[in-house]
């Protein structure tokens, strides 16, 4: 496409934007349990607008833009509250999960040769369900990565990570939870072992850090995965996740700042002056950090804990129907996170007839399930969903696959 000539007026754009997302995922309907992250009309309100504040402003200068280090500081100062950071505990806004993990694994190899002097090929330790965000940024950084098979309940095998661990291993990973099965790891025994051997341990909690505490004040039983386990060094929590906070916003916790500092990008060799980042990106949208700071101060902890409660709530009620339905549940989630797998019938084949009645959700491959990361508005889609969930397995059950023509979204 050739750029136009002549410009466009804004109210042509407009509509014709609109008109491109007409064949998007309904995600403002419910149908979309994935990506997008819906709590409600009103929390979509209060994104944009502080979004737009500070749409122009650029994180990366501190000493210009005062305010937007003020928000950052108390949006970290807020996450680390919830997740049981000691004192002396700091961290970083990021522009996402694949950000916060990266520079973890930044901060731990730094670590590893400027502090242990380590040499030649590091390695990561993490369980097979970990996210592949790990892998991207050990290819960066050209460390081995090790997946360890998960245990039969699904969960990180600690006794085979342990072993897999050897004298260039500066990483050992657990997710809270995992991205395929939201099921939490065993955090604390992995704790153990990352005390015992040395070692740097990361929880991924990009799914899981800002609704799991929520979830626990609700009565829910959830075990240990944060700073309150004495070996977990740094921890990434998404807050475009259930933070409901605007893409992209995530954030990288540390249990001292010494080791943050490993994270640290300093360079002075050059012509412009001294260049500091903390984060991969140079600039930073002061939109994501305003809107964060706006969210979390909006919603306040009643306000997450109501929206965690319509989560669960929402994930109970699918387990219950599609149970019924003859499906099982993989382990015992206690998240916003179900995948749910079949005895009999193909996964493939109710998921496709699922997409044409308009769900875009996701797939486990191993074992073959179907996966659905829920939102507090699916609460008042559930009945929908598992009526759709019981026609599209009675379709594939009788081989009447055909039976749908309609447009996925109709």
């Amino acid at each position: 496409m050739m750029m136009p000539k002549a410009g466009k007026n804004w109210d042509s754009l407009e509509k014709e934007m609109l008109a491109r997302g007409e064949g998007d995922a309904k995600w403002r309907e419910g149908k979309t349990a994935v990506y997008v992250f819906n709590a409600g009309e009103e929390v979509t309100e209060v994104q944009k607008k502080a979004y737009t504040l500070y749409m122009s402003e650029n994180g990366l200068g501190p000493a210009a833009f005062p305010s937007l280090n003020q928000m950052e500081q108390e949006v970290i100062a807020m996450a680390l509250s919830l997740l049981h950071g000691p004192e002396g505990s700091c961290g970083t806004i990021t522009s996402g999960g694949t950000d916060s993990i990266t520079m973890a694994i930044k901060a731990a190899r730094d670590l590893a040769r400027n502090e242990k002097h380590l040499v030649g090929q590091l390695n990561i330790v993490i369980p097979y369900s970990a996210h592949p965000a790990f892998d991207k940024a050990s290819m960066l950084m050209e460390l081995e990565v090790r997946r360890i098979p998960i245990g039969t309940d699904y969960l990180a095998d600690v006794d085979a990570m342990a072993k897999a661990v050897d004298d260039h291993t500066i990483m050992l990973v657990g997710s809270a939870p995992s991205f395929p099965y939201g099921l939490i790891d065993p955090i604390i025994a992995l704790g153990k072992i990352a005390e015992e051997k040395n070692l740097w341990l990361h929880v991924d909690a990009c799914v899981g850090g800002y609704i799991a505490p929520f979830v626990r004040m609700n009565g829910i039983n959830i075990p240990d995965f944060d700073f309150s386990v004495t070996g977990v060094k740094s921890i990434s929590a998404d807050l475009h996740k259930y933070g409901y906070c605007a893409k992209g916003a995530s954030t990288v916790l540390f249990r001292t700042e010494a080791l943050k500092q490993h994270m640290v990008f300093d360079c002075k060799n050059w012509p412009g002056g001294r260049m500091v980042t903390p984060t991969l990106a140079g600039t930073r949208p002061g939109g994501a950090i305003s809107a964060a700071w706006a969210i979390m101060n909006f919603l306040g902890i009643d306000g997450y804990k109501a929206k965690q409660k319509a989560v669960c709530d929402a994930r109970e009620i699918i387990e219950k129907g599609a149970s019924e339905l003859g499906f099982e549940i993989l382990g015992h989630p206690v998240l916003g996170i179900v995948a749910f797998s079949h005895p009999t019938l193909s996964i493939f084949a109710i998921y496709k007839q699922m997409f044409l009645r308009g769900w875009v959700t996701s797939l486990t491959t191993e074992p073959k399930a179907l996966h659905l990361m829920l939102s507090p508005f699916h609460l008042t889609v559930t009945d929908t969903y598992l009526e759709d969930l019981k026609l599209s397995t009675a379709q594939v059950e009788s081989g009447d696959t055909d039976a749908v023509t309609e447009s996925r979204y109709s």
